[in-house]
């Protein structure tokens, strides 16, 4: 059945007056989601990928059995889309249950190999980490909770030095020569998203991995450990292509729910095992060839393998769409809000994801959340959805890309998605211009 269909059929059953004389409701005010970098619906082919799984697939996938080697296959057929997605190999990723869990994969993984790989210092240089040593670890200030709060807690417990590089006030971007400036004899693993899911900047992942290769080749003649790089691709992928061969890294993190999919991911590990080491943070069942065991949740892997079979086909296509509409927005915000719109994702010079916008309407009164209670049409975010608890506190990512307090404080992320129309950019800048009249009218 046409989904809009239903609606208007409803609609013209209720015509007129309710039974009783009572008038008709007035229907609801129409909705426009630009929050895709929170989450985004399911396609029609992902729904029907794991609906199928569930009526036929529904066996284990350790078992013999016709549907339990159905659900394997599947779990095979949705490992090969995603590593074709990625442009990796099949054999190099691992299921997991999203983001959150692959960063934290990581971080573990790579602190305990530091400690089981450590050498005491013997005849070694002197710059060399003495068995007892505390892994170092640098990434930036604008990660994600899920690599921030993970770090954190290994500093508060003692069990991990970090360095939080700042990003640059002119590009948005942590900046490859304070990366490498960071590095120490105890550094073991660089991690630094591909894209920023508040500002869209897209951050020189290539350039930092081939510099950290370079890196390691002179700490491994010192008797160095290697420097690992990691990769929250989460925000990239379905918005521009993704490669592991172009960027280079050791790690790199795969969310579903960013591109369609559902709320699972993966993780991809170079060489898994053999060439760069991944340790378990679960035992059990030996799934996943013990890297993450438990029974698979087949509906939703072959959810993610359809997902990640529509990136691959379409991504050109969905990139250049949420690109011109993402201009077309900017282009309405500055007509209709002329000096007082503050674009604060636009970097010179600076590579960007194609769908974000995040800005600000300048004035005391316009403060991101105020604006959005206000709005009845928009549904957006005034920056990243895990943030969402701080109230009218600027976003810390803003204020470190060098957005002043009061501007901050003001923003509005909108990110907008694969069937976003200009006609919808055009209701939500009346519906902002609206709320803006409203908040001018109560001062």
């Amino acid at each position: 059945m046409d989904a809009a269909a239903a609606p208007r059929r409803a609609a013209r059953g209720r015509a007129g007056s309710q039974p009783g004389g009572r008038p008709e409701k007035s229907p609801p005010e129409r909705k426009v989601y630009m929050d895709y970098n929170a989450t985004t619906p399911l396609e029609p082919e992902v729904i029907q990928a794991v609906t199928e799984a569930m009526q036929e697939a529904w066996g284990n996938p350790s078992s013999p059995y016709i549907a339990g080697r159905k659900a394997k296959d599947i779990i095979n057929g949705a490992r090969e889309a995603l590593a074709s997605m990625i442009g990796g190999k099949s054999q190099d990723l691992v299921f997991t249950s999203g983001g959150t869990e692959s960063n934290n994969l990581v971080i573990q993984s790579v602190v305990r190999h530091f400690h089981e790989s450590q050498t005491s210092v013997g005849d070694l240089e002197p710059s060399v980490p003495a068995e007892g040593a505390t892994p170092h670890i640098i990434t930036c200030t604008v990660e994600h909770d899920s690599i921030r709060l993970p770090l954190e807690h290994l500093v508060d417990k003692q069990e991990a030095e970090v360095t939080f590089v700042p990003v640059s006030t002119v590009s948005g971007q942590a900046e490859v020569e304070d990366v490498l400036a960071a590095v120490r004899p105890a550094t073991c693993l660089v991690t630094i998203m591909l894209a920023n899911n508040e500002t869209g900047v897209i951050m020189p992942v290539p350039e930092i991995s081939q510099r950290i290769k370079v890196l390691n080749q002179r700490r491994a003649a010192c008797g160095l450990p290697r420097v690992l790089v990691h990769t929250d691709a989460a925000q990239a992928l379905g918005k521009r292509r993704v490669d592991v061969e172009d960027l280079g890294v050791d790690f790199l993190t795969i969310v579903g729910h960013k591109f369609y999919g559902p709320r699972i991911g993966a993780l991809y590990v170079r060489g898994l095992g053999k060439l760069t080491p991944l340790h378990p943070m679960l035992f059990g069942g030996g799934q996943e060839r013990n890297f993450r065991p438990g029974t698979e949740n087949t509906p939703m892997i072959a959810g993610l393998g359809k997902a990640a079979e529509l990136v691959t086909e379409h991504c050109e296509a969905y990139e250049a769409h949420m690109r011109d509409i993402r201009d077309y927005l900017e282009e309405r915000l500055q007509a209709e809000f002329g000096q007082r719109v503050h674009l604060n994702s636009r970097f010179p010079g600076t590579e960007r994801l194609p769908n974000t916008c995040n800005f600000s309407i300048q004035g005391p009164q316009f403060q991101g959340c105020m604006v959005l209670a206000q709005c009845k049409t928009l549904l957006a975010s005034v920056g990243a959805s895990c943030h969402s608890d701080q109230g009218d506190q600027p976003s810390p990512v803003l204020l470190s890309c060098g957005i002043p307090f009061d501007v901050a404080r003001n923003a509005l992320r909108l990110s907008v998605g694969r069937s976003t129309t200009k006609a919808e950019v055009d209701l939500v800048v009346q519906d902002l211009k609206q709320a803006v009249a409203q908040l001018e009218g109560q001062t």
